[in-house]
């Protein structure tokens, strides 16, 4: 089918993560279903922009957000430039719809406060798991990596001795990522502990010996309980409805510009590719410089 060969070209050729894959391959799915439902069409061959611009409004109606709406043009716009590529299209439906323009969200992030309640005041448990969900919160806020980078990490990747991480993200792209002595030490411990641990687990899975968080049963960890194990937590030390791992990712960020860091290293670290998706952060900050001077200025 064209849409197989089409998650195959992201895949291999494009090499997208399987999170953009698994959006990209919904997206098709429900445009697909919308043009069976209401016009009877089942070769998306056959669209054309004023089906696809009736689908975006289908789509706001059922209450979609402007981003949520962009994310599906893009898969579109790819889907059908990958079309063209191998000469299945000679005009593209895409090029007529202009995809609405997204209302800019400042970052969600923690507080120096939440921060430190989390690593203060929290009790993680003193077994395996405890010490475990304890590291991931800590390593997604010492380094800014994404969920789907930490569940990668293999022993392997970790360089205790220079204090880095090698982190493989988006498009397969590695980049070594800095950890401080303390996030180190707290390793080394949770390494000791996973080996025993390991000891007593039965588990046919041969690469829980590579993969560095592992679940109850020895498995290699996997996104959703990354998801459920930090929100667990954040919703201890705050009660914002956002407390995913990409907010570590934010506070981070933010924190880092808070005390100083220079913009284009934590584009680096982050493995942003461009600086204006770093540039995001900023604003945190100017917003704060704001009150500030507005407390303290005589005139403000």
């Amino acid at each position: 089918m064209l849409k197989d060969k089409y998650i195959d070209y992201l895949t291999i050729e494009k090499r997208y993560s399987t999170h953009t894959i698994d959006a990209y391959r919904t997206d098709l799915v429900d445009y697909s279903s919308f043009l069976l439902s209401q016009y009877h069409i089942t070769d998306l061959l056959l669209s054309d922009h004023t089906l696809i611009r009736s689908w975006l409004i289908s789509l706001l109606e059922r209450k979609n957000s402007t981003r949520s709406l962009n994310r599906k043009i893009s898969t579109l716009k790819s889907f059908y430039r990958y079309c063209e590529k191998v000469e299945l299209l000679t005009v593209n439906p895409m090029t007529k719809v202009v995809a609405p323009r997204a209302s800019k969200q400042l970052p969600v992030f923690l507080t120096h406060n939440n921060i430190e309640s989390l690593f203060q005041s929290v009790d993680f448990g003193t077994g395996y798991e405890g010490f475990r969900n304890k590291l991931i919160i800590t390593l997604f806020y010492a380094t800014g990596i994404r969920r789907e980078e930490l569940v990668q990490i293999k022993i392997d990747d970790l360089d205790l001795d220079t204090g880095t991480i090698k982190v493989l993200g988006k498009r397969n792209k590695e980049r070594i990522v800095p950890i401080g002595i303390v996030v180190v030490d707290e390793i080394r411990k949770y390494l000791l502990l996973r080996s025993d641990f390991l000891k007593f687990v039965e588990s046919t899975n041969q690469n829980n010996n590579c993969s560095l968080f592992v679940t109850s049963k020895g498995l290699p960890v996997y996104p959703k309980l990354i998801y459920t194990i930090v929100h667990k937590y954040l919703t201890l030390i705050s009660s914002n409805s956002k407390l995913s791992p990409h907010v570590l990712r934010h506070t981070f960020a933010t924190h880092m510009l808070d005390d100083g860091a220079d913009i284009n290293a934590i584009k680096e670290i982050l493995g942003h590719s461009s600086l204006a998706a770093t540039q995001v952060y900023t604003h945190n900050t100017i917003e704060k410089l704001k009150s500030i001077y507005k407390q303290a200025h005589p005139r403000a």
